[in-house]
């Protein structure tokens, strides 16, 4: 159930939840845990809790509840509460309409909790890159870094407005990329390209707008060497589409994605 909802950014809502709703949450030991959401339609004969896979089985297709995959920005067992930032994008999208008008009381249904990284503590430095989609799982992540281990932060966004502040136990060096509205695609391969990268095994994360990622991963792996292990890549979004015709073709994109570098450059 939602507690609190509230803007951080012009474009990011924060919304935390908390209730008996979350008896037995467990989330796994990574900083990109997520959860996959359960927004039915307004006119859904169901509701307002639900069991997911039962809205599926007993209504028609366009009933059935949209599912959207969410980072978790923090969890506190002991307290109970759960909170999860959204991007917000008008009424374009499924979620982000949701968190925009979410208030207290309100429910949300989502199924998990999964999630696959962390930043390791051995790497001798990380990298982490994104945009306004990868921001939760960048702050959790930077949380969790070693004392004083080199951080390096590009992030992508539309302006000094859509910062947000992110704190770190590491050597923090964080830039903010700028949207101007011409040449955006090529804002973060650019930056990544220009940088001068520091000594040692680097630990990647590397997350955000299709394109922009795919060429980013291209880079690390065919020019700067990094290895597949030491990387975790997925692209969240495309510019070019809306959310459900990206839903429907993530899977060949991602396919094709992997296929642009075959080996690790040794």
């Amino acid at each position: 159930m939602v507690e609190s909802a509230s803007w951080l950014t012009p474009a990011l809502v924060r919304v935390t939840l908390r209730g008996d709703g979350l008896a037995g949450f467990a989330a796994p030991d990574c900083t990109d845990t997520y959860v996959n959401v359960a927004i039915p339609p307004a006119d859904a004969p169901y509701g307002p809790v639900f069991v997911p896979a039962e809205a599926r089985e007993q209504h028609p297709a366009e009933l059935w509840p949209a599912r959207r995959r969410y980072t978790v920005r923090r969890w506190d067992p002991a307290d109970g509460r759960l909170t999860l930032d959204f991007v917000v994008h008008g009424d374009d999208g499924v979620g982000g309409p949701w968190a925009a008008a979410a208030a207290p009381g309100d429910v949300l249904v989502f199924e998990g909790p999964g999630g696959g990284y962390r930043p390791d503590p051995d790497a001798d430095w990380h990298l982490m890159l994104g945009d306004e989609s990868a921001l939760p799982a960048v702050a959790a992540s930077l949380e969790a870094v070693p004392p004083g281990r080199r951080v390096v932060v590009r992030m992508v966004c539309d302006g000094p407005e859509h910062e947000i502040e992110l704190s770190c136990p590491g050597d923090l060096d964080l830039a903010w990329l700028h949207r101007t509205g011409t040449e955006d695609a090529d804002l973060l391969p650019r930056a990544v390209a220009a940088l001068d990268f520091p000594a040692g095994r680097v630990h990647a994360f590397v997350h955000g707008e299709a394109d922009e990622i795919r060429a980013v991963r291209r880079h690390l792996l065919a020019e700067r060497g990094l290895a597949r292990s030491d990387m975790s890549c997925s692209p969240y979004w495309r510019r070019t589409m809306t959310d459900e015709a990206w839903r429907r073709v993530k899977r060949d994109y991602v396919a094709q994605m992997d296929a642009d570098v075959t080996t690790d450059v040794a």
